[in-house]
């Protein structure tokens, strides 16, 4: 994968199913962008399965910076949350809850056992969804006089470049975003460009 891109989902996944000897395992991957939301949808889950024993999850949030948590939710110490982890690193996707939960069925499945089903459950659940790839970008703020609107347009067109909000008053304000690998080379072009200001936001 390029270097200023990333994988992740926009919508929550279909609810999966895995049967491991009388226990079944419910698989979900909802996005997420904070830590709150995982509170979120793990009261949706708790009030969807009033009776499971065992809400195990683990998330992955950020680009650059990445923090992540895996919680076993009571099963035996890392049989859960990492088994979890490892397919959300398997998939290299980020801003993701996947969440499994158990309902016990009776049949005592060993730590080996509940490793193999949270990670196949949690792989179940990832295939269950749609992961698109996604840029990062820097937004850059171009001030300029009305005489200079058809030179940026032009740079703007030529170069391909999302302009996420304009102000046309005494002067001209666009707020401008393109990949990060690019940035350099088109803060560059505007920078050269007489009387136009250029400066980074965000």
């Amino acid at each position: 994968m390029k270097e200023d891109a990333y994988k992740t989902i926009e919508l929550p996944s279909e609810e999966t199913l895995l049967k491991e000897k009388g226990s079944k395992f419910f698989g979900y991957a909802f996005p997420i962008l904070s830590e709150d939301e995982v509170k979120n949808w793990l009261e949706v889950l708790k009030k969807k399965h009033p009776t499971a024993r065992h809400f195990c999850y683990a998330y992955q949030i950020g680009i650059e910076d990445v923090q992540y948590r895996v919680n076993d939710d009571g099963e035996p110490n890392n049989s859960a949350g990492l088994p979890i982890y490892g397919q959300i690193q398997s998939f290299e996707v980020t801003n993701i809850l996947v969440v499994s939960v158990r309902y016990f069925g009776g049949t005592k499945l060993g730590v080996g056992g509940l490793i193999s089903a949270y990670k196949t459950s949690a792989k179940l659940s990832l295939e269950a969804t749609e992961i698109l790839e996604k840029t990062i970008n820097i937004q850059f703020e171009l001030t300029f006089g009305y005489e200079m609107i058809n030179k940026v347009m032009r740079i703007v067109k030529e170069k391909n470049i999302s302009i996420l909000n304009q102000t046309l008053e005494l002067d001209c304000t666009y707020v401008i975003s393109v990949r990060k690998n690019e940035a350099d080379s088109i803060h560059k072009v505007f920078e050269n460009l007489y009387k136009v200001a250029i400066k980074k936001v965000g």
